[in-house]
Protein backbone atom coordinates (compact mmCIF):
# COMPACT_ATOMS: atom_id res chain seq x y z
CA UNK A 1 0.00 0.00 0.00
CA UNK A 2 2.95 2.37 0.44
CA UNK A 3 3.48 2.13 -3.33
CA UNK A 4 -0.19 2.84 -3.91
CA UNK A 5 -0.01 6.07 -1.94
CA UNK A 6 3.19 7.10 -3.68
CA UNK A 7 1.16 6.80 -6.88
CA UNK A 8 -1.52 9.06 -5.38
CA UNK A 9 1.11 11.64 -4.44
CA UNK A 10 2.45 11.65 -7.99
CA UNK A 11 -1.08 12.21 -9.18
CA UNK A 12 -1.33 14.73 -7.60
CA UNK A 13 -0.44 13.54 -1.10
CA UNK A 14 -0.92 15.93 13.07
CA UNK A 15 -4.21 16.69 14.08
CA UNK A 16 -2.63 19.63 15.96
CA UNK A 17 -0.57 22.30 14.19
CA UNK A 18 -0.28 25.06 16.77
CA UNK A 19 3.19 24.26 18.15
CA UNK A 20 4.75 23.90 14.69
CA UNK A 21 3.13 27.13 13.52
CA UNK A 22 4.36 29.10 16.54
CA UNK A 23 7.90 27.74 16.13
CA UNK A 24 7.81 28.67 12.47
CA UNK A 25 6.66 32.23 13.25
CA UNK A 26 9.45 32.74 15.77
CA UNK A 27 12.13 31.33 13.48
CA UNK A 28 11.31 33.51 10.49
CA UNK A 29 9.81 36.64 12.05
CA UNK A 30 12.89 38.66 11.06
CA UNK A 31 11.83 38.25 7.43
CA UNK A 32 8.30 39.51 7.95
CA UNK A 33 8.95 42.79 6.11
CA UNK A 34 10.68 41.16 3.15
CA UNK A 35 8.17 38.65 1.82
CA UNK A 36 6.90 40.81 -1.06
CA UNK A 37 9.64 39.51 -3.35
CA UNK A 38 7.81 36.16 -3.57
CA UNK A 39 6.10 35.61 -6.95
CA UNK A 40 2.38 36.10 -7.46
CA UNK A 41 0.55 33.48 -9.53
CA UNK A 42 -2.98 33.54 -10.92
CA UNK A 43 -5.33 30.96 -9.42
CA UNK A 44 -8.68 30.40 -11.12
CA UNK A 45 -8.76 26.65 -10.38
CA UNK A 46 -9.70 26.22 -6.70
CA UNK A 47 -10.90 28.04 -3.60
CA UNK A 48 -11.57 27.48 0.08
CA UNK A 49 -14.37 25.01 0.71
CA UNK A 50 -13.52 22.69 -2.19
CA UNK A 51 -13.78 18.96 -1.44
CA UNK A 52 -12.84 16.10 -3.77
CA UNK A 53 -13.35 12.41 -3.08
CA UNK A 54 -11.69 9.57 -5.00
CA UNK A 55 -12.16 5.83 -4.96
CA UNK A 56 -9.14 3.62 -5.56
CA UNK A 57 -9.76 0.28 -7.28
CA UNK A 58 -7.20 -2.50 -7.09
CA UNK A 59 -8.30 -5.07 -9.63
CA UNK A 60 -11.94 -5.80 -8.82
CA UNK A 61 -11.65 -4.48 -5.26
CA UNK A 62 -12.62 -1.03 -3.95
CA UNK A 63 -9.37 -0.71 -2.05
CA UNK A 64 -9.33 2.81 -0.61
CA UNK A 65 -10.79 6.31 -0.51
CA UNK A 66 -8.92 9.60 -0.73
CA UNK A 67 -10.41 12.94 0.36
CA UNK A 68 -8.84 16.29 -0.50
CA UNK A 69 -10.25 19.26 1.40
CA UNK A 70 -9.39 22.95 1.10
CA UNK A 71 -10.59 24.17 4.50
CA UNK A 72 -12.26 27.52 5.11
CA UNK A 73 -9.47 28.55 7.52
CA UNK A 74 -7.38 31.68 6.89
CA UNK A 75 -4.13 30.97 8.71
CA UNK A 76 -1.26 33.38 8.07
CA UNK A 77 2.46 32.64 7.78
CA UNK A 78 4.72 35.69 8.01
CA UNK A 79 1.68 37.87 7.40
CA UNK A 80 0.64 35.99 4.26
CA UNK A 81 -2.65 34.14 3.98
CA UNK A 82 -2.60 30.45 3.13
CA UNK A 83 -4.83 27.69 1.83
CA UNK A 84 -4.96 24.95 4.47
CA UNK A 85 -5.39 21.66 2.58
CA UNK A 86 -6.00 18.30 4.24
CA UNK A 87 -5.61 14.97 2.44
CA UNK A 88 -7.00 11.82 4.06
CA UNK A 89 -6.51 8.29 2.75
CA UNK A 90 -7.98 5.11 4.21
CA UNK A 91 -8.55 1.56 3.08
CA UNK A 92 -11.99 0.02 2.90
CA UNK A 93 -13.69 -3.38 2.74
CA UNK A 94 -11.53 -6.50 2.62
CA UNK A 95 -8.42 -4.38 2.00
CA UNK A 96 -8.98 -2.66 5.33
CA UNK A 97 -9.17 -6.04 7.03
CA UNK A 98 -5.98 -7.32 5.36
CA UNK A 99 -3.86 -4.15 5.46
CA UNK A 100 -5.35 -1.15 7.28
CA UNK A 101 -4.23 2.29 6.12
CA UNK A 102 -4.97 5.56 7.92
CA UNK A 103 -3.08 8.44 6.31
CA UNK A 104 -3.40 12.16 6.92
CA UNK A 105 -1.53 14.92 5.10
CA UNK A 106 -1.71 18.67 5.67
CA UNK A 107 -0.17 21.56 3.81
CA UNK A 108 -0.34 25.34 4.14
CA UNK A 109 -0.05 26.86 0.65
CA UNK A 110 0.76 30.53 0.14
CA UNK A 111 -2.36 32.09 -1.39
CA UNK A 112 -0.43 34.30 -3.81
CA UNK A 113 2.68 32.34 -4.77
CA UNK A 114 1.12 28.84 -4.38
CA UNK A 115 4.11 27.32 -2.62
CA UNK A 116 3.92 25.53 0.76
CA UNK A 117 5.04 27.00 4.08
CA UNK A 118 4.44 23.94 6.23
CA UNK A 119 3.75 20.28 5.43
CA UNK A 120 2.62 17.61 7.89
CA UNK A 121 2.39 13.87 7.28
CA UNK A 122 0.87 11.29 9.65
CA UNK A 123 0.93 7.80 8.15
CA UNK A 124 -0.14 4.47 9.60
CA UNK A 125 -0.02 1.72 6.98
CA UNK A 126 -0.36 -1.76 8.43
CA UNK A 127 1.41 -0.59 11.58
CA UNK A 128 4.17 1.21 9.65
CA UNK A 129 4.26 4.71 11.17
CA UNK A 130 5.59 7.90 9.57
CA UNK A 131 5.41 11.31 11.26
CA UNK A 132 6.96 14.14 9.24
CA UNK A 133 6.90 17.93 9.50
CA UNK A 134 8.60 20.06 6.86
CA UNK A 135 8.99 23.82 7.29
CA UNK A 136 9.78 25.69 4.06
CA UNK A 137 12.15 28.63 4.52
CA UNK A 138 11.21 30.61 1.42
CA UNK A 139 13.82 33.30 2.11
CA UNK A 140 16.83 30.96 2.10
CA UNK A 141 15.46 28.17 -0.15
CA UNK A 142 15.63 25.54 2.58
CA UNK A 143 13.43 22.78 3.94
CA UNK A 144 13.75 22.12 7.67
CA UNK A 145 12.55 18.77 8.99
CA UNK A 146 11.00 17.93 12.36
CA UNK A 147 14.37 16.69 13.62
CA UNK A 148 16.25 19.83 12.59
CA UNK A 149 17.80 18.66 9.32
CA UNK A 150 18.14 21.32 6.64
CA UNK A 151 18.05 20.80 2.87
CA UNK A 152 18.83 23.31 0.13
CA UNK A 153 16.00 23.35 -2.45
CA UNK A 154 14.79 25.34 -5.46
CA UNK A 155 12.50 28.37 -5.15
CA UNK A 156 9.37 26.62 -6.38
CA UNK A 157 9.80 23.40 -4.38
CA UNK A 158 6.49 21.69 -3.58
CA UNK A 159 5.28 19.04 -1.17
CA UNK A 160 3.28 16.00 -2.28
CA UNK A 161 -0.08 17.78 -1.79
CA UNK A 162 0.72 21.36 -2.82
CA UNK A 163 2.09 20.06 -6.14
CA UNK A 164 -1.39 18.83 -7.05
CA UNK A 165 -2.91 22.27 -6.44
CA UNK A 166 -0.26 24.44 -8.08
CA UNK A 167 -0.31 22.25 -11.21
CA UNK A 168 -4.05 22.90 -11.53
CA UNK A 169 -3.40 26.61 -12.02
CA UNK A 170 -1.23 26.11 -15.13
CA UNK A 171 -2.44 27.62 -18.40
CA UNK A 172 -3.35 24.79 -20.80
CA UNK A 173 -5.17 26.97 -23.34
CA UNK A 174 -2.47 26.56 -26.01
CA UNK A 175 -1.35 23.08 -25.04
CA UNK A 176 0.01 20.79 -27.76
CA UNK A 177 0.58 17.04 -27.81
CA UNK A 178 4.05 16.28 -26.51
CA UNK A 179 4.29 19.37 -24.28
CA UNK A 180 6.21 18.60 -21.09
CA UNK A 181 5.53 20.08 -17.64
CA UNK A 182 7.84 19.66 -14.67
CA UNK A 183 8.14 20.54 -10.99
CA UNK A 184 10.10 19.38 -7.97
CA UNK A 185 8.58 17.85 -4.82
CA UNK A 186 10.24 17.32 -1.46
CA UNK A 187 9.37 13.78 -0.32
CA UNK A 188 11.02 11.66 2.38
CA UNK A 189 13.91 14.11 2.77
CA UNK A 190 14.65 14.04 -0.96
CA UNK A 191 13.89 16.23 -3.96
CA UNK A 192 11.67 14.20 -6.27
CA UNK A 193 11.47 15.58 -9.86
CA UNK A 194 8.06 15.13 -11.51
CA UNK A 195 7.66 15.45 -15.28
CA UNK A 196 4.33 15.02 -17.07
CA UNK A 197 3.78 14.85 -20.85
CA UNK A 198 0.53 15.89 -22.58
CA UNK A 199 -0.87 13.05 -24.70
CA UNK A 200 -4.00 14.64 -26.17
CA UNK A 201 -7.71 15.23 -25.56
CA UNK A 202 -10.13 12.46 -24.60
CA UNK A 203 -13.70 11.87 -23.38
CA UNK A 204 -13.58 9.91 -20.11
CA UNK A 205 -16.59 7.97 -18.85
CA UNK A 206 -16.97 7.38 -15.11
CA UNK A 207 -20.02 6.78 -12.90
CA UNK A 208 -20.53 10.54 -12.45
CA UNK A 209 -20.80 11.09 -16.21
CA UNK A 210 -18.79 11.87 -19.34
CA UNK A 211 -15.97 14.39 -19.00
CA UNK A 212 -13.88 16.24 -21.58
CA UNK A 213 -10.33 15.63 -20.38
CA UNK A 214 -6.69 16.37 -20.96
CA UNK A 215 -4.63 13.18 -20.95
CA UNK A 216 -1.17 13.22 -19.36
CA UNK A 217 1.47 10.55 -18.85
CA UNK A 218 4.04 11.13 -16.11
CA UNK A 219 7.61 10.35 -17.06
CA UNK A 220 8.17 7.46 -14.65
CA UNK A 221 10.94 5.12 -13.61
CA UNK A 222 10.33 1.59 -14.86
CA UNK A 223 11.30 -1.63 -13.11
CA UNK A 224 10.41 -1.01 -9.45
CA UNK A 225 6.66 -0.40 -9.79
CA UNK A 226 5.88 0.10 -13.47
CA UNK A 227 6.70 -2.20 -16.39
CA UNK A 228 6.61 0.44 -19.13
CA UNK A 229 7.01 4.23 -19.27
CA UNK A 230 3.42 4.59 -20.55
CA UNK A 231 1.83 2.48 -17.80
CA UNK A 232 0.41 5.50 -15.92
CA UNK A 233 -2.26 7.74 -17.49
CA UNK A 234 -3.87 10.76 -15.83
CA UNK A 235 -7.07 12.45 -17.03
CA UNK A 236 -7.71 16.05 -15.96
CA UNK A 237 -10.92 18.00 -16.60
CA UNK A 238 -10.56 20.26 -19.64
CA UNK A 239 -12.06 23.29 -17.93
CA UNK A 240 -10.86 25.97 -15.52
CA UNK A 241 -10.96 23.59 -12.52
CA UNK A 242 -8.36 21.16 -13.91
CA UNK A 243 -9.31 18.49 -11.39
CA UNK A 244 -8.24 14.87 -11.62
CA UNK A 245 -11.10 12.83 -13.08
CA UNK A 246 -9.45 9.45 -13.44
CA UNK A 247 -6.05 7.75 -13.35
CA UNK A 248 -5.06 4.30 -14.60
CA UNK A 249 -1.87 2.42 -13.78
CA UNK A 250 -0.58 -0.96 -14.89
CA UNK A 251 1.95 -1.97 -12.26
CA UNK A 252 4.06 -5.04 -11.61
CA UNK A 253 1.58 -6.49 -9.15
CA UNK A 254 -1.75 -5.61 -10.79
CA UNK A 255 -3.89 -2.74 -12.08
CA UNK A 256 -4.89 0.36 -10.14
CA UNK A 257 -7.61 2.86 -11.04
CA UNK A 258 -8.43 6.11 -9.28
CA UNK A 259 -11.80 7.71 -10.01
CA UNK A 260 -13.56 10.88 -8.88
CA UNK A 261 -16.72 9.97 -6.94
CA UNK A 262 -17.79 13.23 -5.27
CA UNK A 263 -17.06 16.94 -5.51
CA UNK A 264 -18.35 20.18 -4.02
CA UNK A 265 -17.32 23.77 -3.51
CA UNK A 266 -15.65 24.14 -6.92
CA UNK A 267 -14.71 27.63 -8.00
CA UNK A 268 -16.01 26.96 -11.56
CA UNK A 269 -18.82 24.83 -12.91
CA UNK A 270 -17.60 21.35 -13.81
CA UNK A 271 -18.18 20.53 -17.49
CA UNK A 272 -19.65 17.03 -17.85
CA UNK A 273 -22.75 15.21 -19.13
Amino acid sequence: MRKVYLLISIISLSFSTSSNYQNYKEKFKEYSKNYDYLPSLTNKAFKRGEELTYKLHYGFLDAAYVNLIVTNERIKFIGRETFHVIGIGKTTGITDWIFKVRDRYETYIDEKSLVPWLFKRRVNEGGYIINQDYSFDRFNNKVITENGKEFIVSENIQDMISAFYQSRTLDFSNIKKGDLFSLNCFIDEEVFPVKIKFQGFQIVKIKLGDFKCLKFSPVIQTGRIFKDKDDLSIYVSNDKNHILIKAEADILFGTIEVELTEFKGLINELDYK
